[in-house]
This record gives structure tokens, sequence and C-alpha cells, in this order.
């Protein structure tokens, strides 16, 4: 199980790194959302995989977190999870502005010519 997990996290943020060197902004978006993805599964992944542990407290069982799963972690990614969001709309928003306003979607404002035909 924590080889799938690392390698979920790998690919994600390979993935993202790869986007975030694109020339579009909404590749750079994607890329970003990508990367913050695989944040959060690092950080789910420190609360320790556990099989068959309890979410919550039980009557009868001692509280400790060799019972019990560990909650911080999971508040810290559903934290994650809603700032992530918004700040997935704003940058958006902030794109369609800036494509509004220049014409292009490139990052730097103006489009490459790489050849002959204009690709």
């Amino acid at each position: 199980m924590e080889i799938v997990l690392a390698l979920a996290i790998g690919v994600l943020t390979s993935s993202g790194v790869y986007l975030l060197l694109r020339p579009r902004t909404f590749q750079v978006i994607m890329g970003l959302t990508l990367i913050s993805y695989a944040v959060n599964l690092f950080i789910f992944s420190m609360g320790r995989l556990k099989v068959d542990s309890e979410p919550v407290l039980t009557a009868g069982v001692k509280a400790t977190l060799a019972n019990t799963a560990d909650p911080m972690p999971q508040a810290l990614v559903l934290t994650a999870i809603v700032i992530g969001f918004a700040m997935t709309a704003l940058f958006l928003v902030v794109m369609l502005a800036s494509r509004g306003l220049s014409g292009t979607d490139h990052v730097d404002g103006e489009e490459q010519n790489t050849g002959e035909d204009g690709r």
C-alpha cells in the first residue's frame, strides 16, 4: 500500500512540474492543482496508513494513536482542499482577465513563433 501511495505522489508531482513549465496559463494552473493534490496525499500519508483502525473513539478502548486514526493530517488536508479550491478559482478569474486584456493565454503575454508556419 505504501508503494502505491508513493508512486501516486510521485506521478502527481512530476506531472504537476511538467505542466508548470508549459507556456500556457491554463496548463500552469493545472500543474499547481496537481502539485497541491500530491502535497495533500503526502500530508495525509504522514498520519500513518492503518487498516481496520477506528476513526473515532469507542467505548471500552483506550484512546491512543495505536487504536485510533490521527485526526490532525485529516484536518490539515481538508483545510488545504478548501483553500486550494478557492485559489484555483481566483487563478482562473485572473487568467480570464489577463487573456481579455492581452489577447493571448501565454504566461509571458506574447505568443512565440517557432517555425515558418507559425506553430
